[in-house]
């Protein structure tokens, strides 16, 4: 009887040890039974914002009567901008900027002899944020008109924003996540499985760019505020397991 102890627990371990390795190799299939897709959508629309700032200058050897010039072309801009049809709520004036500018004198050898002061330049920015996005582009574009009135102006690019973007988030991730959905359905069915409980959902980067546009998607994100007319897209992953 003895002799069949050592058998009979060499039988026991084996048996364990198979048993063990079998609930493994179960549920390391059941691990791998999943699949993995990425949804995703786009969508155009048109910027309901604009923001555009400019600048303008004057310069005198006399700081008074540089403020004094300075303040007649504001008055003359914020004229002509109301009378163009923007509020007069709408348009902000920045404190004013002075610098004394100076030019180098050198002599016949081309060595500098001393600076020379040559008057304040004082410089003004103004920003204008509307949502009459249509009027204030139309402005930015016609700048020379206050140039050809004496006013040293300077334009820039107007900025286009979507007031409304948390709202067209929340669209484009129920939609990507829907053709997520779709694609992981199409795929199990043509390998013979159904689609189960959803494991996993990660969101991938919000991109914004210019439409019709060369424009490259990154990695970290676009966000394209030169364009009126921009192409929002983004990405969902979700892991599924297969039945």
């Amino acid at each position: 009887m003895k002799n069949y102890i050592p058998t009979l627990i060499i039988a026991t371990v084996i048996l364990m040890t198979a048993f063990i390795f079998s609930r493994a190799f179960i549920n390391r299939n059941k691990t791998n039974n999943s699949i993995t897709v990425t949804g995703l959508a786009s969508k155009d629309f048109v910027s309901d914002l604009i923001v555009w700032n400019g600048s303008f200058t004057r310069k005198s050897f006399n700081l008074k009567d540089a403020y004094a010039e300075l303040d007649k072309d504001r008055e003359s801009i914020k004229s002509y901008l109301v009378t163009n049809g923007i509020q007069a709520n709408a348009i902000v004036f920045f404190a004013v900027e002075i610098e004394k500018e100076f030019d180098d004198v050198y002599d016949a050898e081309g060595n500098k002899i001393r600076s020379e002061f040559t008057g304040f330049k004082l410089k003004q920015s103004l920003q204008i944020e509307s949502k009459e996005v249509d009027k204030v582009e139309g402005i930015s574009r016609k700048v020379s008109e206050l140039i050809n009135s004496g006013i040293e102006f300077y334009s820039n690019n107007p900025q286009y924003y979507y007031t409304k973007l948390a709202e067209l988030k929340i669209e484009m991730i129920a939609a990507a996540t829907k053709d997520a959905n779709t694609r992981a359905k199409s795929i199990a069915e043509n390998a013979g499985s159904n689609v189960g409980r959803l494991k996993n959902a990660d969101m991938g980067v919000f991109q914004i760019v210019a439409q019709n546009s060369s424009e490259e998607y990154s990695w970290g994100g676009s966000f394209n505020t030169a364009s009126k007319r921009k192409t929002a897209a983004i990405t969902v992953k979700l892991d599924y397991e297969t039945n």
